[in-house]
């Protein structure tokens, strides 16, 4: 697990760790302080904003992993097969990660919506 969160590369697989540490503690909050229909309704806007950045940032992170990727064979001249399969598999890591985490949105919030 600590091979594909390095591989991942710390910067993006950092910031999704904090997203996926930040969606917990407001699904959390959400479920012991949820008194009312506003106040649940507040915490799921919460959860949508959360899972959505996750899934946003893995995009955004495996683009730009793409993004050099391409920069170094383009200047590197011809790259095997191999190269860039690897390659490829390692930029999916990230969103790999984002979609973990928008999935436990999804999650979090039918559970909130069923049992609130």
């Amino acid at each position: 697990m600590f091979t594909l969160f390095s591989q991942g590369g710390p910067l993006f697989m950092g910031i999704l760790t904090l997203i996926l540490f930040s969606l917990i503690l407001v699904f959390v909050r959400s479920l012991l302080t949820v008194k009312n229909e506003n106040q649940l309704d507040q915490g799921l806007k919460w959860l949508q904003a959360i899972g959505t950045l996750g899934l946003v940032v893995g995009v955004l992170g495996q683009l730009i992993g793409l993004f050099s990727a391409f920069s170094i064979m383009e200047t590197s001249g011809g790259v095997s097969t191999e190269v860039l399969a690897g390659g490829l598999k390692i930029s999916l890591i990230t969103t790999v990660y984002g979609l973990i985490i928008y999935i436990i949105h999804l999650l979090f919030t039918m559970i909130l919506k069923r049992f609130c």
